[in-house]
Formats: structure tokens, C-alpha cells, sequence
């Protein structure tokens, strides 16, 4: 298990500073539930793995990893013949994912701070790379994705994972129709680095065909996001993770914030049958191939 050397200064155009200074913030919130959000969305990580093919003895890129899933899971599955080498632009996103690598005795990963669009491999070098519900930040999304399908072999799979439309997820929707009557909120621009920038459908599959990817194709997984936290632990998890939501809190005052909180808990108590968490969630799961390398006649 190793830290490679991803020479990306964080000030790079492709990942803005002030981007990159708010997920600097969020990694120790990241670290800090990163067991409870492994178990949370431990079905999209398997139905990304499913999608894309994944097997032992792969190499598997992982693009914006954060605290170190999916690339921890898909270490797993490879096995020893196999290996992941898991990326994220913020230093201490991956040295949160190294420290939980340790933890649980994985070494067949190996770890880069690089940026998406700037990847520092090699052609040709993963059979599989995928992005986790990482794509819908990526600053430069078809320079990404044409990074991606040039470090990944002939062949080989791309597969991302981003929200679907957010009413059909409540876990989202039960905290922003709150916040939003207190926090004037205007509504992000089409192109916007936001969790649904890539939730209509057909986007971000074009964009893969854009970069050259083929066989692209895209669904719609729908699963329940479970574990086995309450809603005032779900309510401090969501309050500390999301950078957006910190800050808005940051407007209000200590009584308004009181208020929100009760306000979200109790929105969102149907959603924790006997003080468990259980939200129906919808993800996109979309995939496309490295076109093989066509023999001169």
C-alpha cells in the first residue's frame, strides 16, 4: 500500500481553490461518519461494481474517492491479484482513505492527490475506472471523463455513479424544504457543480459519448439508503458532511437553527421506522467502453 505521486498543485485551473478549500473543511466530517456512509451506500458501490465488470485481478482507477469509497470495497473484490489505485483532489480526503485502508488490513490499493481532468497515468494503464458520486464536481466533466478513457485499456469500462432527480430522493429534500425558508436558496445554474448537476436524463451519457466512450448506457437504481443511526444522528451527520449546509447554518441565528433542526428531524422521522434510518433512494448508473483499438488492413 502506497501514496503516489499525483503532481497537481491544488491551485490547478481544473479544480478551483475555493473548490478545493470546502472539501478540505468537509474530510474531517467525511472521516469522522466514514463507517456509517460506507453502510449507506454500500448497494450503489456494489451495483457501480456489477455495472462496470469488476473482477478479480482487475486494475481499477477510482476518481474522487473522498474518504476512500468505493475504492476500498473494490480492493476487496479484485483481490490480491488484483489493485486499486484511489485518487481525490484533497490531500486529506485521501489521507482519511489511507488511514481506513490500514484499519482494515487492505494493501493491494495504492493512493494519488490528483485532479479529474489531469490524471498523472500512464495510457492504457486500468482495466476499469469509475467515479462515485464524484462526476457532478468535477469542474471540467468531458476533459475528466476524456482522461479517464485514456489511462483505461482498450476495451476496459467507465462507470459513474450520480443522484437522480431530487424529488425522488428524500434523504435530500427533507433538509433543503426546510433550509430554503430560512436561507434564501436561488436555484443553481444548469451547469453548476451541485449533488443533481447530472440528474436529467441522458446528460452526463452524453458527455461520455462526447469524450468517445461507446456502448454507453445508463439506469436508474433504486435501493433504500439504511443504517443504524436515529434521526438526531442522521441530522448531525447531514449538518457536518455537506459544505453547502454549514454554511447556510452559518446565517441563522442560534434559536433559527434550533428551529431547523426540530423542523428537519421531524420531516424526516417517517423515514426512521424504530429509530433506524431507511430513505428510498434513486441513483444513475451510467457506463461506457474504451473503443479497441482498430488493426490497420
Amino acid at each position: 500500500m502506497n501514496s503516489a505521486s499525483c503532481s497537481n498543485e491544488l491551485g490547478d485551473r481544473s479544480q478551483p481553490a475555493d473548490s478545493v478549500a470546502e472539501w478540505q473543511e468537509s474530510a474531517q466530517y467525511w472521516t469522522r461518519h466514514s463507517d456509517i456512509i460506507h453502510s449507506m451506500f454500500a448497494p450503489l458501490t456494489r451495483a457501480l461494481i456489477e455495472d462496470a465488470g469488476i473482477k478479480a485481478g482487475d486494475s481499477v482507477l477510482d476518481v474522487a474517492a473522498g474518504a476512500g469509497e468505493p475504492s476500498l470495497t473494490i480492493a476487496e473484490v479484485v483481490g490480491p491479484t488484483g489493485s486499486v489505485m484511489c485518487t481525490d483532489a484533497v490531500e486529506e480526503m485521501v489521507l482519511g482513505a489511507q488511514i481506513e485502508a490500514q484499519r482494515r488490513g487492505i494493501r493491494n490499493i495504492d493512493f494519488g492527490q490528483c485532479v479529474a481532468d489531469s490524471l498523472p497515468f500512464a495510457n492504457d494503464s486500468f482495466d476499469v475506472a469509475v467515479s462515485r458520486l464524484g462526476a457532478m464536481f468535477f469542474p471540467d466533466p468531458l476533459g475528466a471523463v476524456r482522461e479517464m478513457l485514456r489511462v483505461t485499456k482498450p476495451g476496459g469500462t467507465l462507470a459513474f455513479a450520480v443522484w437522480y432527480k431530487k424529488e425522488f430522493n428524500p434523504y435530500s429534500y427533507v433538509v433543503t424544504d426546510v433550509l430554503s425558508r430560512y436561507v434564501e436558496t436561488p436555484a443553481p445554474e444548469p451547469d453548476a457543480r451541485d449533488a443533481f448537476r447530472f440528474a436529467e436524463d441522458g446528460k452526463l451519457a452524453a458527455i461520455m459519448k462526447e469524450a468517445g466512450a461507446s456502448d454507453v448506457a445508463e439506469h436508474v437504481l433504486k435501493f433504500q439508503l439504511e443504517a443504524p443511526i436515529s434521526v438526531d444522528e442522521f441530522w448531525l451527520m447531514r449538518s457536518e458532511i455537506s459544505e453547502s449546509l454549514r454554511e447556510k447554518l452559518k446565517q441563522l441565528t442560534s434559536d433559527e437553527c434550533d428551529r431547523v433542526a426540530q423542523e428537519i428531524k421531524d420531516n424526516a422521522r417517517e423515514f426512521f421506522p424504530e429509530n433506524r434510518m431507511s430513505f428510498p433512494m434513486q441513483m444513475l448508473v451510467v457506463t461506457g467502453r474504451k473503443q479497441q483499438i482498430q488493426k490497420m488492413r
